[in-house]
């Protein structure tokens, strides 16, 4: 992690996360951004990592899963105040196909003026907005 009071600048897609909890390729990437930057995720993309162990394994790896999150120095974010809330409808909007959750990542990352990791291809979008950056992990 970064030092004590630098900016957040990484934001974690769900994919980015699930791919160190699971191992899968593009951990070991994650694993440096973890290692070498300030990262945050928003609640909602928390969420889907929660309710996506739940479903395929069981409540307890659900839950284990937050606690390896925090483990890693993940900062959760919980931004929902009008500006922020409005961001995200305006970037549901305009870009065409992106899931709410993402739209929500999508606005973590530019109020925190950071970058994105993901493997999510559906981001392809946000680049060609040039809304931010985004690291693909694979």
């Amino acid at each position: 992690m970064g030092g004590a009071g630098a900016t957040v600048n990484v934001v974690m897609d769900t994919s980015a996360l699930v791919a160190v909890l699971r191992r899968e390729p593009g951990a070991d990437l994650v694993r440096d951004l973890l290692r070498d930057n300030d990262c945050a995720v928003h609640v909602v993309n928390l969420c889907e990592v929660y309710y996506g162990f739940r479903r395929r394994v069981n409540a307890a790896r659900a839950e284990k899963a937050l606690e390896e999150i925090e483990d890693l120095g993940v900062e959760t974010r919980g931004d929902l105040d009008t500006e922020f809330w409005k961001q995200v409808g305006a970037y549901k909007a305009e870009v065409r196909g992106m899931s709410l959750a993402d739209c929500f990542c999508l606005a973590l990352a530019t109020r925190l003026g950071g970058e994105i990791a993901t493997s999510d291809h559906e981001f392809d979008r946000v680049v060609d907005h040039g809304f931010c950056p985004v690291r693909f992990i694979r």
